[in-house]
């Protein structure tokens, strides 16, 4: 009987999150310094004229790729921190804790200090410097086994080169150094659909790869050598959700800044709504959750009915920053 009820439990918070996520979806395309009524939203997807014609290049050319923008890199760094989470068992574990995000902000600073501001210049050092600091922690990965030693590198080179970060900065100019801190907001508004099909196919890896490694970081659940008894290859799973982890935090950083907060609150927020810590569970429950807030905090971040536009991170943590504290203490202030 119990079992049934945590089910129906189950099934009633998942519909309920996708009617919730269906209507942000409407208010983040229907909303913002120009509103587009109901009807005339259908008639642009149907591929009809709406009233007024300059609408359907609102939506189609500027609002839609950013909430799917918002979507993706949502659900990818909800999936990338709950990996972590689960693989170093620490409940503040993050998909930026062995200093991938550092790496791309060490990138697009010196970019920056080089004058190159462009688009495709910010996503290709982003991508090198990430890479970069990937490369280290995996040669380090292969000598350390202690996950929490490893851990604890990973937070040494993020400070390591956040320290180049900051000098290079102060040898910069006001304006250079105005154009980094912009790219450290976050925003999802710079991906239009010719370079969405490379961000979105290089995150879909990442998530291919996050599933299938499910079961075996399901395994370490139980303890290491628990895990290593029933035959999980522990380094190897080691390696393998690094570089998962590294694909999605690194193309989000790399297409849309150093973007904080999602992938370390959605998996607790996850955990407490569905009630369960099962890895099988989770992965579905943290991508709809996370593709959600991250769609939320976008929306809210226009201020709807004006033209200005918040930092995203500081919305990012504050609508979610209460949610998750409100999800802890619900658990008996229990992260795990």
């Amino acid at each position: 009987m119990k079992t049934i009820v945590s089910l129906g439990r189950r099934v009633g918070v998942s519909w309920s999150i996708v009617l919730l996520f269906l209507l942000i979806l409407y208010g983040s395309l229907a909303m913002g310094s120009v509103e587009i009524p109901a009807g005339d939203l259908l008639r642009i997807f149907l591929g009809h004229p709406p009233q007024d014609p300059t609408w359907t290049t609102i939506v189609l050319s500027f609002r839609l790729p950013k909430a799917v923008t918002a979507m993706v890199a949502g659900l990818a760094l909800s999936v990338a921190g709950l990996q972590m989470q689960v693989l170093f068992g620490n409940p503040l574990a993050g998909p930026f804790v062995l200093g991938i995000s550092s790496g791309a902000s060490l990138g697009v600073a010196l970019v920056v200090l080089l004058g190159q501001v462009g688009p495709w210049s910010r996503v290709l050092a982003a991508s090198l410097g990430a890479a970069l600091v990937l490369g280290l922690v995996m040669l380090i990965a292969g000598k350390v086994r202690n996950r929490e030693r490893l851990l604890l590198l990973g937070l040494m080179f993020g400070y390591g080169v956040n320290s180049l970060v900051t000098i290079l900065l102060h040898f910069s100019s006001r304006e250079r150094i105005q154009a980094y801190l912009t790219w450290t907001f976050g925003s999802f508004a710079g991906i239009p659909w010719e370079r969405m099909t490379l961000f979105v196919g290089v995150v879909l890896l990442g998530l291919l790869l996050a599933l299938g490694l499910a079961k075996s970081l399901s395994l370490l659940l139980l303890g290491d050598m628990a895990a290593i008894g029933l035959g999980l290859r522990l380094q190897q799973v080691q390696w393998l959700t690094l570089v998962s982890t590294a694909i999605l935090a690194g193309t989000v950083t790399a297409f849309c800044g150093p973007i904080a907060f999602l992938g370390v609150a959605v998996p607790h927020l996850a955990r407490s709504l569905w009630n369960t810590s099962n890895l099988l569970r989770l992965l579905p429950a943290v991508m709809l959750l996370g593709a959600m807030l991250a769609l939320l905090a976008d929306w809210l971040a226009q201020v709807p009915g004006q033209d200005i536009v918040l930092p995203l991170n500081a919305v990012m943590a504050m609508i979610g920053a209460p949610i998750v504290i409100h999800a802890i203490l619900q658990r008996g202030g229990n992260l795990g």
